[in-house]
């Protein structure tokens, strides 16, 4: 038995296959855990989502960005880009089962037998384990079981730029969701910032990559995540698992091994956003 853990997909579902079948990939034995992103720019996202979903208890996958903005275009809320080529999903007999799975899925997840944590974007400078925790289970309540209209209406916001203890309600649950899907650079001071997405080498002096901050937790627990495709071949610290390797870009797919910290790797088939 094995557990595999993959970088963004983004619809890309044939790399994602020559890969899984690069380890071997046995469903009955192994485990395979996504960052999220699974939708989006890649021309097979219903192929992908269909394929996770398809595999029930044998895969794993937290929400990214784009997911849930796929979720705002079921809704109404936001217009289908042509970019994202997801026409197809929305024409799929199974396209209302197929976002109600999606709705479903965690934010964070934490492997406790095997130690490690898994989100999309990143975990906030000012979170211990348990405060990521709770701050994800309260957003996931709400996109399951609350009113996840009003929710995804009005999660398109940069603000709340830095945590407290005492946000409440909406800028509560939108810090969180920013945080665990859209973050990458930081403030030195842990306010957050969203226009900035080149590699660290490139950024301002007063940004830093949000890993970098001085957190115990992420000197602590192993936390693997997505996203950042500019991190590519970017050095990150112990205890810091960066899978985006920007496969939609052209570039590579990355799946890790957890037992034996064994990287694999494939090649974009071809360069989705010419």
């Amino acid at each position: 038995m094995a557990t595999y853990l993959v970088g963004d997909l983004q619809g890309c579902y044939d790399e994602l296959q020559l890969l899984l079948e690069q380890v071997q990939f046995e469903p009955d034995k192994d485990q395979l855990y996504l960052v999220g992103d699974l939708v989006a720019r890649g021309d097979k996202s219903l192929e992908c989502l269909r394929l996770v979903k398809s595999l029930g208890n044998s895969a794993k996958t937290v929400l990214g960005n784009h997911d849930l903005h796929l979720i705002a275009t079921a809704l109404g809320i936001k217009p289908i880009k042509a970019r994202d080529r997801v026409d197809e999903i929305f024409k799929a007999d199974d396209f209302d089962e197929l976002i109600h799975w999606l709705r479903h899925q965690p934010l964070l997840i934490h492997n406790q037998q095997l130690n490690f944590i898994m989100v999309h974007a990143g975990i906030s400078p000012d979170w211990n384990l348990n405060m990521a925790k709770q701050c994800a289970h309260e957003v996931e309540q709400v996109l399951q079981h609350g009113d996840y209209h009003y929710l995804i209406k009005n999660m398109y916001e940069n603000h709340p730029e830095r945590w407290n203890d005492n946000l409440q309600s909406l800028d509560r649950l939108r810090y969180s969701i920013n945080v665990f899907t859209r973050m990458r650079f930081c403030y030195w001071d842990h306010r957050l910032d969203f226009a900035c997405k080149q590699p660290p080498q490139s950024a301002p002096a007063e940004l830093t990559p949000w890993f970098n901050l001085d957190n115990p937790l992420y000197q602590t627990t192993p936390i693997i995540f997505g996203h950042w495709a500019s991190l590519v071949d970017t050095l990150t610290p112990t205890n810091i698992y960066a899978l985006d390797t920007g496969c939609v870009w052209g570039n590579r797919m990355t799946m890790l091994r957890w037992e034996d910290k064994q990287y694999f790797t494939q090649s974009a088939v071809k360069n989705y956003n010419r």
